[in-house]
């Protein structure tokens, strides 16, 4: 049997791997700004639903939430559990399902993903201060149609 071997690359394809490497290291150094202006003992994962729910609102079962952070489902209960633990968000059975429960974020949540906002001030008004700010947003159109080709084929793959 044969070995088909793989194209080389285009430089349509060596681009976009330049520009995936961009933006891992982009959110790898982003994390690591915003990990010590978190609550005292909230993970980036924890601040990351609060941030999903302050964006959307609304309730979701901790399966949705997995599905939503590409996470276990057992890896999930656990930030929900260290999050309802803190009383940043309401965990409480379906009523339409006894099986399964909803989460839906706290008042005391909503003010700690605000706080950690805030506190996040200085550092983009230190980013704006020595970047072009209307380059970077108008590269934002492009990047929420990533985002959304990206969301659209996990769940295809998901189905």
């Amino acid at each position: 049997m044969t070995e088909k071997k793989a194209s080389p690359p285009t430089d349509h394809q060596l681009l976009l791997f330049s520009l995936f490497t961009e933006i891992g290291i982009i959110q790898q150094l982003s994390s690591n700004a915003v990990r010590p202006l978190l609550p005292k003992g909230m993970s980036m994962a924890q601040y990351g639903i609060l941030n999903h729910f302050a964006r959307r609102g609304g309730t979701e079962t901790p399966a949705q939430l997995a599905s939503a952070f590409q996470v276990t489902k057992g890896a999930m209960t656990h930030t929900l559990q260290r999050l309802e633990a803190q009383h940043f968000v309401k965990i409480k059975p379906d009523p339409a399902d006894a099986r399964r429960k909803l989460v839906s974020v706290t008042s005391k949540g909503l003010t700690a993903h605000a706080k950690t906002g805030r506190a996040l001030v200085p550092y983009f008004t230190e980013i704006a201060a020595k970047l072009d700010v209307p380059a970077l947003l108008a590269a934002l159109p492009a990047l929420q149609a990533l985002r959304a080709h990206l969301d659209d084929a996990r769940d295809i793959a998901d189905t």
